[in-house]
């Protein structure tokens, strides 16, 4: 008797756990709804905005990022869950894509995405153009291993041409195939001994997919 009562007790735990689980997803979705017009139009007040939603995103996971399209031809933005590189919350991702309500201002988008053309990008006072990004791969045992290289690339400022590399990475490949498909990833100068036969990064894509199909 004792054990049926535990079993029925564990059953009601499990039940009441998953939806525990599931109404982060839910509040979310709900708060998301309830302001979503200060988030479509963030440029009113994007600081104060973003952080809102950063702080929204975190009680769902603290990894969590996001990224918005401009207003499409449709009167949509596209609004990216990212896990910010970090595939422990991909799971995540995929769960708050997959509780995602229809809405009416927006196309959702889990990951990143890949991007066609491929932007210029800025962070820590550096901006780099994508046609002066290049790159060189390797086999990685069962992946790909891949150098990018930077005309002004130094140690010194490896953090910000670092998370320049990973986000040219996550345009040209998108973020699930950047954490999926690629081993080591390297930066280096374009004067680095590894740069012969290098190519530009806007071919990245286009060989991993052929190295994956083969």
């Amino acid at each position: 008797m004792k054990y049926g009562v535990k079993l029925i007790v564990m059953g009601i735990l499990s039940i009441f756990g998953s939806k525990a689980n599931a109404s982060v997803e839910a509040d979310f979705w709900k708060w998301f709804q309830k302001n979503g017009d200060i988030i479509f139009n963030f440029e009113k007040d994007t600081e104060k905005t973003f952080d809102k939603l950063s702080v929204a995103l975190s009680k769902v996971d603290p990894e969590l990022t996001f990224e918005f399209s401009p207003i499409r031809e449709n009167g949509k933005r596209e609004f990216v869950i990212s896990a910010g590189g970090i595939k422990n919350s991909f799971p995540s991702v995929e769960l708050l894509f997959n509780s995602a309500p229809e809405l009416k201002q927006w196309t959702i988008v889990k990951f990143r995405p890949r991007r066609t053309p491929l932007n210029e990008l800025t962070y820590g006072g550096v901006s780099i153009k994508s046609d002066d990004v290049y790159y060189n791969l390797y086999k990685d045992e069962d992946k790909l291993g891949v150098v990018l290289f930077f005309d002004n690339y130094s140690d010194k400022d490896h953090t910000a041409y670092g998370n320049l590399g990973y986000l040219f990475l996550d345009e040209a490949l998108g973020e699930y195939d950047v954490e999926t498909k690629l081993g080591f990833i390297e930066f280096h100068n374009k004067n680095s001994e590894y740069f012969d036969g290098a190519k530009p990064i806007k071919e990245l894509a286009k060989q991993v997919d052929e190295y994956y199909e083969n």
